[in-house]
C-alpha cells in the first residue's frame, strides 16, 4: 500500500498501519477549511449562545458551516435552534447532520438520544470516543467552518478536541467580572499548554441598555475581558451586550440575530464574523455528496 493516498480534496499522508478510525477522521477533516473551539473557563457565561449565533451569522453570509456540540452532559444546541427529532443515517452508514438551514448542519448528543432528559454518566475515555465519532462517522462534507461548542472548563472534552482536531483555534468566552476572568486565564493557559492557537476572546453580557429609559447599566461590570486579553496578549474580538430577548429566543428555539437584525447584539456578532471571515476566508465550496446540502432549509 502506498503511503500517500487520495483523501478528500487532496493527498493525505497515511501510514500503512493507520487505524481505520484515524484514517476516517483525517479524511473528514481534510474537507473542513477552518475549525474553531468555543470554550470558557466557567459555566453561565453564554458560551453556547455565542457558538450558536456565530454559526448562524457565518452561514447567513453564504459560508458552509458545521456546528458540533460536544457538551455531552448538557447538549443545549438543538433546543436553542429549535431542532427536534433524531439524526438520520446515510446509506453508507454515516450520521447526517441535522439541517438548520441550507448552509448550517448540526450534530449533538441530544439528537442521538430517545430521551433527552436522560443523564449521561460517562468517564473520559467514552467521551473521547464519542467526540472522535462526531468527526469520523458524520457526513460533514465540505465545510468552510466547523464550530465546536465545548462544556466549560479544561477537562476531557476540550482536551479531546485539541487531540482530535489539529489546527482548531479557540474562541474564548467570558463575562466581565473577576470571578469569570480568573477561570478564563486558566483557559488561556490550557490552550497554550496543549498548543491550541487562540483566535480571540469575547466579552459576553457586557452592559445592558434599559429599553425604557435608555440608561446603560453594567450588570456584570464591563471591560474585564478586554483588559484580560490585553494583559495575556490575546486578540480581543469585541463586547456582546446583555439583552433579555436573547434568553427568550433561546428558550423558544429561535435565532436572535434573525429576529432582531438591527440590535446591538447582532451588530456585535456581525463585527466578530467580519473578523473571522477576513482572517480565515470562506471558500464556499459545495460538496454535492453532502446530505445536508441536499435537504435545504427547514
Amino acid at each position: 500500500m502506498s503511503k500517500t493516498e487520495k483523501c478528500g480534496k487532496g493527498p493525505c499522508q497515511h501510514k500503512p498501519d493507520m487505524d481505520p478510525k484515524d484514517r476516517a477522521i483525517q479524511e473528514s477533516l481534510s474537507r473542513i477549511n477552518h475549525r474553531f473551539l468555543v470554550m470558557s473557563g466557567k459555566g453561565g457565561v453564554g458560551k453556547t449562545s455565542v457558538a450558536v449565533n456565530l454559526a448562524i451569522a457565518l452561514s447567513r453570509r453564504g459560508a458552509r458551516v458545521g456546528l458540533m456540540d460536544v457538551d455531552l452532559h448538557g447538549p443545549d444546541v438543538p433546543r436553542m435552534l429549535g431542532l427536534k427529532g433524531l439524526l438520520d443515517i446515510s446509506p453508507d452508514k454515516h450520521i447526517i447532520p441535522k439541517a438548520y438551514s441550507e448552509n448550517l448542519g448540526v450534530v449533538s448528543m441530544e439528537s442521538l438520544s430517545e430521551d433527552p432528559d436522560q443523564a449521561l454518566i460517562w468517564r473520559g475515555p467514552l467521551k473521547m470516543q464519542v467526540i472522535r465519532q462526531f468527526i469520523s462517522d458524520v457526513h460533514w462534507g465540505s465545510l468552510d467552518y466547523l464550530i465546536v461548542d465545548s462544556p466549560p472548563g479544561t477537562g476531557d472534552e476540550p482536551l479531546s478536541v485539541a487531540q482530535t482536531i489539529p489546527g482548531a483555534e479557540a474562541i474564548i468566552v467570558t463575562t466581565p467580572q473577576e470571578i469569570a476572568l480568573a477561570d478564563i486565564r486558566k483557559s488561556i493557559r490550557f490552550c497554550r499548554t496543549v498548543k491550541m492557537p487562540i483566535f480571540g476572546l469575547t466579552e459576553n453580557m457586557s452592559g445592558f441598555v434599559c429599553p425604557h429609559c435608555g440608561e446603560s447599566v453594567d450588570l456584570f461590570s464591563t471591560g474585564g475581558g478586554y483588559r484580560t486579553a490585553l494583559a495575556m496578549d490575546v486578540r480581543f474580538l469585541g463586547r456582546i451586550p446583555f439583552d433579555p430577548h436573547m434568553v427568550e429566543c433561546a428558550d423558544a428555539g429561535e435565532s436572535y440575530i434573525e429576529k432582531y437584525p438591527d440590535s446591538k447584539i447582532t451588530e456585535a456578532y456581525d463585527k466578530i464574523v467580519e473578523n473571522i471571515m477576513k482572517s480565515r476566508p470562506a471558500k464556499t465550496s459545495v460538496d454535492p455528496s453532502n446530505p445536508v446540502e441536499q435537504e435545504g432549509k427547514r
